[in-house]
């Protein structure tokens, strides 16, 4: 009797083990295939290039305007406009089962239907710094339950330690143009001021906060070293000899000197994972000037 009793007890723990290890193989695999079978709307730029450089490009359905990188945005994901004037309607219509988003430039109306609708959101904080980039992979990451990130954080880090260093920093003044009709510049507390300053360089703008339309006299008082532009802003104004024309320009050190340079708009202002490239671009860039 015992050895039947031990037997019994043998074959009863034996097959709960089995279950136990059967029903967390199956949880385990509802779980990669609730994720791999996720249709996801991004509303940010940064966030866009985080997706993709995570593995889940695949599973973007819609995208806003500024996410242009990769490349292959542009023909894959269905384009929803800026996130500051998008309405509910045509996300809604791509049947998505999450929505993520920044803080920082999604409209108040448009979170809250977002919110309304039902449909599963994060929205994440974004930090234009180094590590503000760090913390957003990871809230993204995480989101996504992918702890795959490490990688993203190293590469940027291996970017920022190819950094040189600049003896007299430069006084650097972003001038954002479309069209000469269009023409602001960012003061403090911008992306564009962050990034000025991780490559090496100073904002020439020390009085005003975020972006102020641009006019001579504040040209002339904040006396850039070089001004910089996206490369979509220097060719509305019809290249360097376009921008020199800008009531202004001319008198600046950097005008007088043909300082200016340009980068591509989604690599310099995005603080996504490639922001250590953005910082080191600039910073050869200012660099060469100097020369």
């Amino acid at each position: 009797m015992k050895k039947i009793s031990y037997l019994l007890a043998f074959s009863l723990a034996t097959t709960m083990i089995y279950s136990c290890g059967s029903n967390n193989n199956k949880e385990s695999e509802n779980k990669e295939a609730q994720v791999a079978n996720q249709k996801i709307v991004s509303l940010n730029g940064a966030i866009t290039e985080i997706i993709c450089n995570l593995g889940h490009e695949k599973e973007l359905v819609g995208r806003d305007v500024t996410s242009t990188y990769p490349e292959s945005m542009a023909n894959s994901v269905k384009d929803l406009g800026h996130v500051r004037s998008l309405t509910i309607e045509p996300i809604v219509a791509l049947n998505p089962t999450l929505i993520v988003a920044s803080d920082k430039d999604i409209n108040a109306d448009l979170l809250g239907k977002i919110k309304e609708s039902g449909i599963k959101y994060d929205l994440f904080e974004q930090k234009y710094s180094i590590e503000g980039t760090k913390a957003l992979i990871k809230q993204v990451a995480q989101a996504l339950g992918n702890n795959n990130y490490q990688s993203l954080w190293d590469k940027i880090d291996a970017d920022i330690a190819k950094l040189q260093p600049i003896s007299q920093k430069p006084k650097v003044l972003f001038i954002y143009a479309r069209g000469a009709g269009t023409l602001m510049v960012a003061g403090k507390n911008t992306p564009m001021e962050s990034i000025i300053q991780i490559a090496g360089g100073v904002n020439a703008v020390e009085n005003l906060e975020d972006f102020k339309p641009l006019t001579p006299e504040a040209l002339i008082q904040g006396d850039p070293d070089l001004i910089l532009l996206f490369d979509s802003g220097l060719e509305s104004l019809g290249g360097t000899e376009g921008l020199l024309k800008v009531p202004g320009i001319a008198q600046t050190k950097a005008g007088k000197n043909k300082a200016i340079i340009s980068m591509e708009g989604g690599l310099l202002s995005g603080f996504g994972p490639r922001v250590g490239e953005a910082a080191v671009e600039l910073n050869k860039l200012m660099i060469e000037i100097a020369k």
